[in-house]
C-alpha cells in the first residue's frame, strides 16, 4: 500500500513504490524534464525545481561545456538522463551529468546501460532545496567519481575514494577548478547578465591556461 510521507509545494515523498511504478513515472515524465525522480529501495520523491534551482543548475552546466570547450576536452553532455540500476534498487536524475574521462567509451553508444557501462564521471547537485531521499548515497552505489553540490551559497566537490566520498578544494576532472573559483562566477550571477559572465570565465580560463604554460 503506498503511503504519503511528505507533501509540500516543490516534492511528494511516497514509500511501498515498486520499481515497475517508478520506471512506469520515468516513461510518464520523458516530456515533463523539470521533474526529478528520486527512488531508493521502496521510497520515490517527486521534485518540482523552482526557479533558483533551475537557474544554477543552467549556469553550472555552461561553466562546465565553456570550461571543456576552452581546454579542448571533449565530453558526452547527458543533462537529466536517468541514472537507475535495478539490481541496486536506486534511481536518480542528476541536474546535469557528464561523461569526461570515460567519453571514448561511450560517445557513441545510442543508449547507456549503467549495468553494463560506467557511470558519469561528473554529477551536478543543486540542493537549494534539500531532497528528502539521501541523493548521494545513490550515486556512491551507482559509482560516480565526481558530484558537486550547490546549495545557493557553498559548492562541495565530493570524490569517490576507497568506497567512500572524500570533500576536495579542487576538481578531479578538472584540476585547475576549485570550489573558491566556482563560487566567484556563480555569485557574479547577482550583478552580471549570463552570457556576459560565461566570457568572463573564458577569459579566466584563457589566462590561468597561458599561466600554467610559463
Amino acid at each position: 500500500m503506498t503511503a504519503t510521507l511528505i507533501q509540500s509545494p516543490d516534492r511528494v515523498l511516497l514509500k511501498n513504490i515498486s520499481w515497475q511504478t517508478y520506471q512506469s513515472l520515468v516513461k510518464d515524465f520523458e516530456q515533463q524534464p523539470a521533474i526529478r525522480l528520486t527512488y531508493d529501495r521502496g521510497l520515490l520523491e517527486i521534485r518540482m525545481p523552482l526557479d533558483p534551482h533551475e537557474t544554477y543548475k543552467k549556469l553550472l552546466g555552461r561553466l562546465v561545456e565553456a570550461l571543456t570547450e576552452e581546454l579542448g576536452i571533449e565530453i558526452r553532455s547527458l543533462g537529466s538522463r536517468t541514472c537507475e540500476r535495478e539490481d541496486l534498487g536506486k534511481g536518480l536524475e542528476p541536474d546535469q551529468c557528464y561523461y569526461i574521462q570515460n567519453e571514448p567509451t561511450i560517445w557513441d553508444k545510442e543508449q547507456i546501460d549503467l549495468t553494463k557501462d560506467p557511470p558519469p564521471d561528473l554529477a551536478i547537485e543543486v540542493d537549494i532545496t534539500s531532497s528528502s531521499i539521501n541523493r548521494l548515497d545513490i550515486y556512491l552505489n551507482l559509482g560516480v567519481p565526481e558530484v558537486w553540490r550547490y546549495d545557493g551559497q557553498s559548492i562541495i566537490i565530493d570524490f569517490l575514494e576507497n568506497n567512500q566520498y572524500q570533500l576536495r578544494e579542487r576538481s578531479i576532472a578538472f584540476p585547475l577548478l576549485t570550489t573558491q573559483d566556482i563560487e566567484r562566477f556563480l555569485a557574479l550571477k547577482k550583478t552580471t547578465k549570463e552570457n556576459a559572465l560565461i566570457r568572463l570565465f573564458r577569459e579566466w580560463v584563457r589566462e590561468n591556461m597561458a599561466k600554467n604554460r610559463l
